[in-house]
């Protein structure tokens, strides 16, 4: 490794904050507007496109993780991110902007989330996830994405977008062909700055958990605190920067349905993909954290279907649970 001092470790975490956050504005910005290219909303391309791209860290460090043998790394980082996704990111963003929520988002992606935590829990019951429970796994994600898609393209919103997006300002065969050509570069160009935009976020997001990874290890952390805490806000530092990113531009479609649709990418492709690759053996401390995160979900759904928004208390109340959480887990009392 280049860095091997904690001040060296430290600076290459300042930089790739950075990186984090100018990667992300190209992405939300050329996100959002090819999902109205596209017709879909911004909520649903929040939930899919930019939920996927940056949840590809955890995608790799899992993996990896799965490959060497090191369950705790690689479960600790799937239920850790998505612990740090709802409280900490949501918590901060709206503890920054009261966040009103989509009836959509609770209603049907809400009861998602807390079906895919339920059968995440359940998976890792016998402190193991085997290969036909990952096939499973990334069997309901397919099933949830194409069910997603396809709510999406049976709404008005979507209808009108597309015959916006296809309509020249006026008739003329001369104003059809210079729109045409217009729209191509248009689309040409939101195509590389989403691609530039994601690439700045991962390759930042990957040096910010190796960084990260090695000041833990130093500092004697077992690996599934690290997998839970370091390396999950790590790999999680992409919907970070995306989310405030997002809501600052008033792209709360986006800022909150990268973080819901993260978690389900998070426990049913990546914790799937996981366990196919190799069975994946976790702790009993998986179990406590498993049950931390199904309680969260539960109480985040039932919070935001009582009022659709997130007010400033509940989200201070959800980061503060979080800081609780790390003290707890990097002191040695849980974990």
């Amino acid at each position: 490794m280049v860095w091997e001092t904690p001040v060296a470790q430290v600076a290459v975490i300042a930089v790739t904050v950075l990186g984090l956050w100018l990667g992300a504005r190209f992405l939300v910005d050329s996100a959002v507007r090819l999902a109205r290219r596209a017709g879909l909303s911004e909520l649903a391309i929040g939930l899919t496109v930019v939920a996927m791209g940056t949840s590809t860290p955890e995608l790799v460090v899992t993996t990896g993780a799965a490959l060497a043998g090191a369950g705790d790394i690689a479960v600790g980082n799937v239920v850790g991110s998505n612990i740090y996704n709802l409280a900490f990111i949501l918590g901060v963003v709206s503890l920054l902007r009261v966040v009103p929520i989509d009836r959509s988002l609770v209603h049907r992606d809400g009861l998602v989330l807390v079906g895919s935590t339920i059968v995440g829990f359940a998976a890792m019951g016998d402190l193991t996830v085997g290969r036909v429970e990952g096939l499973l796994l990334v069997g309901l994600l397919v099933v949830y994405t194409v069910y997603l898609l396809r709510t999406e393209s049976q709404g008005d919103v979507g209808e009108e977008s597309r015959s916006s997006a296809a309509t020249p300002p006026d008739g003329g065969r001369d104003s059809v062909e210079a729109f045409d050509v217009e729209r191509n570069a248009s689309l040409g160009r939101d195509v590389a700055l989403l691609v530039a935009g994601l690439a700045v976020v991962l390759v930042s997001g990957h040096y910010m958990v190796e960084a990260a990874t090695a000041l833990a290890r130093g500092a004697g952390v077992s690996e599934w605190v690290i997998g839970g805490t370091i390396v999950a806000a790590g790999t999680s530092t992409p919907e970070f920067a995306v989310s405030l990113v997002a809501m600052r531009r008033g792209r709360l479609g986006v800022s909150v349905g990268n973080v819901v649709g993260s978690n389900l990418f998070n426990l049913f492709g990546i914790l799937g993909i996981g366990a196919v690759i190799r069975p994946l053996a976790v702790s009993g401390a998986a179990l406590e954290s498993m049950a931390w995160l199904t309680v969260l979900v539960v109480v985040m759904v039932v919070a935001l279907w009582s009022g659709r928004r997130l007010s400033r208390a509940e989200g201070g109340l959800f980061a503060l649970s979080e800081l609780i959480r790390w003290v707890l887990g990097l002191t040695g009392i849980t974990g």
